[in-house]
């Protein structure tokens, strides 16, 4: 593993690249190397992972890789920022943008934006699909879905602690001493494992075909959602913004996001209140209040539903 960011930004992830069969020359110019780390086991299999300071506003459209039918998982931004992590980017006063955990074929480009001054952290796996499924065996008809060719399927998973745990273990800057590809392999299917298995509690929805424009318009929905935790959307606007009628919306969003959107947006919400205790330390009583919730009782049973503890619990075992 090489840490000298100049190189790093140089013939290392070019080299990488250059064996899944992109090219990004025009693409790393816009990006300074903070970290990065990669490891192909080709033809099955590709990991990277690493953080990266965005150095001008630029759109980037992705493309294709040499992986058969390959299948992108994304964790995006939920790195922990500390000396043992490979972001170790405590000093920097960069924002970061939103986490997510995405789920993709290779065969729908992503359209990405990126703003200056931001750092983006990132794990991507990329799989074949046939490897995926023969790592699923007889649990792979539970997901049907990811290998289906006449379905563009695409998937947003919520967050748990095994995944983010998995990732912040995998990111250490101090890897094993020996078998280092065969370590770094096993963790890649590690992560995959605690994914699916979060993956096998969503919501069955209707297997809908989504093109661009019906994955552009959930995620309009669900940024106006972000906008204003503290008060739930109207579906006449929600309807609005994403142009189409409620049931369609209402499929398409729970097939992206795996539950529906109420339930989605007071995950959010109760997410978004446990920021306030663990980080700004105000009392429940007041995040209670500025999460939108006149009624304390009710605040402490969406929370614990959601969360796993009471917010009184929460913030007190924060202090111990």
């Amino acid at each position: 593993m090489n840490n000298n960011p100049d190189e790093l930004n140089g013939s290392d992830i070019r080299q990488f690249l250059n064996k899944l069969g992109l090219i990004l020359e025009n693409v790393l110019q816009h990006f300074q190397v903070i970290y990065f780390n990669g490891f192909t086991f080709l033809p099955d299999m590709a990991i990277h992972f690493g953080t990266l300071l965005v150095k001008d506003d630029f759109t980037r459209v992705t493309g294709q890789s040499d992986l058969t039918d390959g299948i992108g998982f994304m964790f995006h931004n939920i790195i922990a920022d500390n000396g043992e992590g490979g972001t170790d980017m405590s000093e920097s006063t960069a924002p970061i943008e939103a986490p997510y955990v995405r789920i993709f074929p290779y065969a729908i480009r992503q359209t990405l934006h990126f703003k200056k001054n931001t750092r983006v952290s990132h794990v991507s796996i990329s799989v074949s699909a046939a490897y995926l499924r023969g790592f699923l065996k007889e649990e792979a008809e539970h997901f049907g879905y990811l290998f289906d060719s006449a379905n563009n399927f695409w998937i947003e998973e919520l967050m748990t602690d095994d995944i983010l745990r998995t990732v912040n273990d995998l990111v250490k800057r101090e890897g094993p001493g020996n078998m280092t590809s065969f370590y770094y392999k096993m963790k890649a299917t590690e992560l995959l494992y605690h994914l699916f298995t979060s993956l096998k509690n969503r919501a069955r929805s209707g297997g809908l075909r989504l093109n661009a424009k019906d994955i552009s318009a959930v995620y309009q929905v669900r940024d106006k959602m972000v906008s204003s935790l503290s008060r739930p959307s109207y579906n006449a606007e929600l309807k609005q913004i994403a142009g189409m009628n409620e049931l369609k919306l209402r499929k398409i969003f729970t097939q992206v996001f795996g539950v529906g959107i109420y339930e989605y947006y007071q995950h959010l919400r109760m997410k978004e209140a446990a920021r306030l205790l663990r980080e700004e330390r105000i009392s429940v009583s007041e995040v209670g209040y500025r999460m939108g919730f006149e009624n304390l009782g009710h605040f402490t049973k969406i929370f614990e539903r959601h969360i796993g503890k009471k917010p009184k619990q929460y913030s007190n075992d924060l202090r111990s």
